[in-house]
This record gives C-alpha cells, structure tokens and sequence, in this order.
C-alpha cells in the first residue's frame, strides 16, 4: 500500500468519484474536493504528496491554485486535467512547472504514469 496522499481538485462530481476509485485501487490514499479554495482549507494541505486538479474551475483555476501553493512555499507536484486542451493552455500549464497535462477523458493508466512519475 502507499502512504501518498493525493489530493483530487474538480468541480465535477463524476471526475472526481472516478479518479478517486481509480487511485484507490492502486492502494493511494485520496482526498478529493470540489474547489480549490476548499483545498487550500483543507487540513491536510502539507501532507499532499501531488494535486490532481482541473484547469478550469469556478472563482480560482487550477493555475491559480498552483502559484498560491507555490506562494506559501509548497512545491507539490501538480498534474493537470482539462475538458478543454488547446497548445495555449498546455503551454501554460507545462511552463508553470506542472508534471502532467491530461485531456479529459483520459485513460487511467496515462494518469498513473504521470502520477509514478510525479512521485519520483
């Protein structure tokens, strides 16, 4: 069993109900929220071995997210995931010092490549 906790950012309910069970059946200790202000509320924030989060979201992205983890001197791993993939925002998000970039839907075991390869 691994002891990482990942931390699962999405305003969709069903995304984050799938990816949940799918890193739970890898034996991933998962805590999921429907926003990033909740997360950054979250007790467990420096305990968050990667965020998994969505680009686009309500009030603060999954961009923003990243640079106030970074501002308060946490330099998680992040993998993003997006509905809407364009050169743009995968340039973006790459250059911000993510692991990952995912078009939803995507296959589990390309998260969990970018996932082993965010634990690294």
């Amino acid at each position: 069993m691994s002891t990482h906790l990942i931390s699962v950012v999405d305003d969709d309910a069903s995304v984050r109900a799938a990816t949940e069970n799918l890193l739970k059946s890898r034996g991933y200790i998962v805590q999921t929220f429907a926003s990033a202000e909740d997360f950054l509320r979250s007790p467990r924030l420096n305990e968050t071995s990667c965020v998994i989060t969505d680009v686009q979201m309500p009030v603060m992205s999954g961009l923003d997210l990243l640079a106030e983890m970074r501002t308060k001197g946490l330099s998680v791993p992040f993998i993003f995931i997006t509905a809407f993939p364009n050169d743009r925002v995968r340039a973006s998000v790459l250059s911000s010092g993510a692991i990952g970039f995912l078009a939803k839907p995507f296959a589990g075991h390309t998260l969990i490549e970018c996932l082993d390869a965010a634990l690294k």
